[in-house]
């Protein structure tokens, strides 16, 4: 009876530490999704132009995204006179890069895996606002430190079941770290982006400061510039250019 009473007793632990966690990851989405302004509030963009700077191996770089969510992007940078666009319009994609940096100077189909990868790149907010809508998995794993500071760690996992480690501020609410694999050229290899600054736009918070490894080695910061919320964007810039 002693041993039947003790099994009941653990089973009823498990259970409420159960109820317990989900109850904190959730109070943990909830606060992440007011402190970024609201998910009714994100709802309502449906258009967004963000201008970027940034600098790599001394070279001041700018960048411009048109962006129509969950739809279509289009990436613009500039580097040393040169211009380098990236679009992704639905499930395909296209790039237009010189010759000088690997490109053939005229629109190019990107690679389907490319193409998925940079689908990510088509939606506003931090990776926690929209995971529940898309049917991502999310767990609280931790409460721990990070550069100091208190932290939940949360991970994210894709239906595919790729999945991500997401920190989240204690004390701010706001996504601080990911940390993921992705695939790059076939091979697997670790990302890490680390998110501050952040400021609100028309009632929506923004990371200013994004910073991430560069593959030249260091660190890569990327400076927001400026954030327009629900221009009019014309679809055509969109379209892959005959030649």
């Amino acid at each position: 009876m002693k041993t039947m009473i003790k099994s009941i007793c653990l089973v009823a632990g498990m259970l409420v530490a159960s109820v317990a966690s989900a109850q904190s990851t959730e109070e943990i989405l909830a606060k992440h999704e007011a402190a970024m302004g609201g998910l009714d509030k994100w709802a309502t963009v449906k258009t967004a132009v963000l201008k970027n700077k940034f600098s790599v191996q001394g070279m001041d770089i700018e960048s411009k995204t048109s962006l129509v969510v969950g739809k279509s992007f289009r990436t613009e940078i500039e580097v040393m006179g040169n211009k380098i666009i990236t679009v992704i319009d639905g499930d395909k994609g296209w790039m237009n890069r010189p010759a000088m940096m690997g490109g053939t100077g005229s629109p190019e189909d990107m690679p389907a895996e490319q193409v998925k990868m940079a689908a990510s790149q088509k939606v506003l907010g931090s990776i926690l606002t929209s995971a529940k809508s898309d049917g991502y998995k999310i767990e609280l794993v931790s409460k721990e430190k990070l550069d100091g500071a208190d932290v939940y760690l949360l991970t994210v996992t894709k239906p595919s079941g790729e999945d991500s480690k997401v920190y989240v501020s204690t004390a701010t609410n706001y996504v601080v770290k990911t940390q993921a694999k992705v695939n790059v050229n076939g091979q697997e290899v670790d990302s890490e982006v680390n998110f501050s600054n952040y400021k609100m736009v028309n009632g929506l918070a923004f990371p200013h400061t994004v910073e991430t490894p560069s593959p030249m080695g260091g660190t890569m910061t990327v400076e927001t510039v400026s954030v327009e919320i629900n221009p009019t964007i014309d679809p055509v810039i969109f379209a892959k250019p005959s030649k």
